[in-house]
């Protein structure tokens, strides 16, 4: 049964257990054979045997004859595999139809459960304070997208950006402006990469995706916004991805 491990790994992923991808594999090998013949040859024990053809009749990977003795025989590989989606893509939405129909009406009907937040923050103590919280939360990743105007906060910012972060934490910064004025920013060791563009309208923090700052305004923060609502942060990620991919590396 000479099958890679990575094939067999896939056939489990796909619902087969272990004596259903030996008995598929001699009878790809072998071709029409009865239970007995594939019993020896898969070492299958002979009393497990029928039930686990009967499995692969059911999940689509065999067929046999319709007389006595029954002969069993493979379906195509690439035919059973998409049998298998159709019928895990059937399971997949009665799934989904019971959660939407059981479970979602519970979570909603509470009112402590995971509400999303939105503050407004007012005064560079506040965006700071804030700032400082989002940093020192962050494990994963942080993306920051400067604009000049946000050139002071980020300044006032370097001892966290420096040496704060946690040593697992990946920073990606992109800033608006001169290249030689955020130079200063590629001395700390957790940047991965700092990448410069002429202009941004507004910028922000991202932390592991999962909250966002927004700094809004043209020649100065007139509204900062914290949130840790999936959709806005999903947005602020994808956006910062899309001017990120434009930007010149510095």
């Amino acid at each position: 049964m000479s099958v890679n491990e990575n094939t067999r790994v896939a056939l489990r992923e796909m619902g087969l257990n272990a004596y259903e991808i030996d008995a598929y594999i001699v009878l790809l090998e072998g071709g029409q054979m009865t239970a007995m013949e594939i019993s020896q040859v898969a070492t299958v024990p002979y009393s497990k045997m029928y039930e686990v053809l009967n499995q692969l009749k059911e999940k689509g990977w065999i067929k046999s004859s319709e007389t006595r003795p029954f002969k069993y025989y493979p379906v195509p590989p690439m035919e059973a595999t998409r049998f298998t989606k159709l019928r895990l893509e059937d399971k997949y939405l009665n799934w989904e139809n019971t959660v939407a129909e059981n479970l979602q009406p519970l979570y909603e009907k509470r009112e402590l459960v995971e509400r999303p937040d939105m503050l407004i923050l007012r005064g560079q103590q506040a965006v700071l304070s804030k700032l400082e919280e989002v940093l020192k939360k962050a494990s994963l990743e942080i993306v920051i997208a400067a604009p000049e105007f946000a050139k002071p906060i980020i300044t006032l910012a370097q001892p966290l950006l420096g040496s704060g972060l946690k040593k697992t934490v990946k920073l990606k910064l992109m800033a608006a402006g001169q290249k030689e004025d955020w130079l200063f920013l590629k001395k700390y060791a957790g940047l991965n990469e700092l990448r410069i563009r002429d202009h941004m309208f507004g910028g922000g923090v991202i932390a592991d995706g999962k909250e966002a700052m927004l700094f809004l305004g043209e020649d100065k923060p007139t509204l900062v916004i914290w949130s840790n609502h999936v959709g806005l942060v999903g947005f602020a990620r994808e956006y910062f991805q899309f001017l990120w991919a434009s930007s010149a590396t510095a």
